[in-house]
This record gives C-alpha cells, sequence and structure tokens, in this order.
C-alpha cells in the first residue's frame, strides 16, 4: 500500500541550509538538557579563560539557553522567517557563508567588549598583587583590607570570573539575516506585535540597531543579553553584503 505525499508540503518548501540550522539548533538545544557540559565546552568563554578553546567562536552559535525553549525557539523562527529568503536569492553555499560570518563575527565583538569591560578589574588585579592595596578591586570583591589576600587567592578567584563568562546563541547570526534582509528587501512591510501599520523592513532593522547600541551602552542591572555581539552580526553583515555588490557577486537584489 503507498501513500501518496504531496511534492510541495510545507517542510519539504523550506531551503536545505535553512532547514538544516533549524534541525541542528533543536537537536543541539535538546542534547545540551540531557549534558549540560556541552554547554560549557562548546559555549564561547572569554579568550583568556582556561575554558576557551578554537572550536567556540561558531560552536556558540548553536547553543541556547536550556531555562526553555523561547530562546532557541525565536531565534529559528526569525531564520526561517527571513533566512529562507536570503537562501533564496543567494543560493545555499553564500547563505550559510553569511550565517557563519555574521555568528563568528558577532562573537568577535563580544570578546572585544569583554576586554574593553575588563581592563579596570584586570588593572585591579595587578595593582593588588603588586602593592597589595584594594583600590578599586573592592567595587567587585567584597574584599576586607584587614585580612591579607595572597596573590595566589586573588589570581583563583579572577580565574574563576574570567572562566564563569560565557554567551551562547544564534543570536548574532540572526541579527545579520535582519540587516542582510533590510538591505535587500528595505521595503518590505512588515508587522511588529501590538503596532497595527506595518514597518518598512529597512526602519525596523536601523530601529533595533539602535535599541540593541542603548542597552549596550546603558548595560541595565540584571541585564544578561550580549547587546554589543547582535550590534557585532549587522555590522559584519553590512560590510559583508557591501563588499559582494562591490564585486557583483551575491545576486545584489536591491528593492527600491
Amino acid at each position: 500500500m503507498s501513500v501518496y505525499t504531496p511534492r510541495n508540503s510545507f517542510w519539504s518548501s523550506i531551503p536545505p541550509v535553512t532547514k538544516n540550522l533549524i534541525i541542528i539548533n533543536f537537536l543541539l538545544w535538546l542534547a545540551a538538557i540531557l549534558f549540560p557540559g556541552i554547554q560549557d565546552f562548546l559555549g564561547l568563554h572569554y579568550f583568556k579563560s582556561d575554558k576557551f578553546n578554537l572550536l567556540q567562536p561558531v560552536t556558540y552559535m548553536f547553543l541556547h539557553s536550556t531555562r526553555g525553549i523561547g530562546h532557541v525557539f525565536f531565534n529559528m523562527f526569525a531564520v526561517f522567517m527571513f533566512g529562507r529568503l536570503l537562501e533564496q536569492v543567494w543560493g545555499p553555499k553564500r547563505f550559510l557563508l553569511f550565517y557563519l560570518v555574521t555568528g563568528v563575527g558577532a562573537g568577535i565583538i563580544q570578546q572585544i567588549t569583554w576586554y574593553i569591560d575588563l581592563i579596570p578589574f584586570m588593572q585591579a588585579v595587578d595593582n593588588y598583587i603588586i602593592t597589595g592595596e584594594v583600590g578599586i578591586l573592592g567595587k567587585y570583591w567584597n574584599i576586607d583590607p584587614s585580612i591579607p589576600y595572597s596573590a595566589e587567592m586573588v589570581l583563583r578567584s579572577r580565574d574563576a570570573l574570567l572562566d564563569a563568562m560565557l554567551t551562547i546563541g544564534a543570536s548574532g547570526a540572526v541579527f545579520g539575516i535582519l540587516l542582510g534582509f533590510g538591505m535587500l528587501f528595505p521595503n518590505a512591510p512588515l508587522y511588529i506585535m501590538f503596532i497595527p501599520v506595518p514597518i518598512k523592513a529597512k526602519y525596523m532593522v536601523i530601529g533595533y540597531g539602535v535599541i540593541e547600541l542603548f542597552a549596550g551602552v546603558a548595560n541595565f542591572s540584571g541585564d544578561n543579553v550580549a547587546h554589543f555581539a547582535h550590534l557585532g552580526g549587522m555590522i559584519f553583515g553590512y560590510f559583508m553584503i557591501r563588499f559582494w555588490k562591490k564585486k557583483g557577486i551575491g545576486h545584489g537584489i536591491y528593492m527600491g
């Protein structure tokens, strides 16, 4: 007995790279639930941490928070909504390259952000080891000046803090995809929840960029979102598309 399967089914209509990215991200999300150590090994650590390895700038973008399904679901929903259109325009190989470059680029910007943020802390640690003066190190740790902490204790605490820094998620690549969609289809109408009128894609992308920049600079207490990594994905995506357009490759379709 044969079973009829429509050729134009929903699943088969999704381009191959988009489809496989969604599958891989959900599979790794499930794997991380079963084996939590995956995130510690493949998530992006600070490059001066002992837990950092050269795989992480690529692998971190395929991992998501296991506290719920929202993180991976909304990222993959965006990949489905916008990524499949870019893949149809650029083709599988070029779209995959764009996805990986924007994701890696977001990780690079995150590393730079960490490095800049850590400059006063690292200087405070070095100063304590040399002089024994608490100074601004007290802003980061509750140090009792009357207790002589050894250099080994301070360095061990510093390393523990660096090891705890971790970034996961496809958001950098997703923001690159949003930027790409906005550049290829700038006047495409998009609807945002609770806003009853359509917004042109180019304005939505600009709005997202401004929001991420503001949130990153403001550095609100309790905010654990890598806003500058999101901007990094957009920045790398912008220059990649401009490079393709200059070289006359990548099907430079810019709809007015």
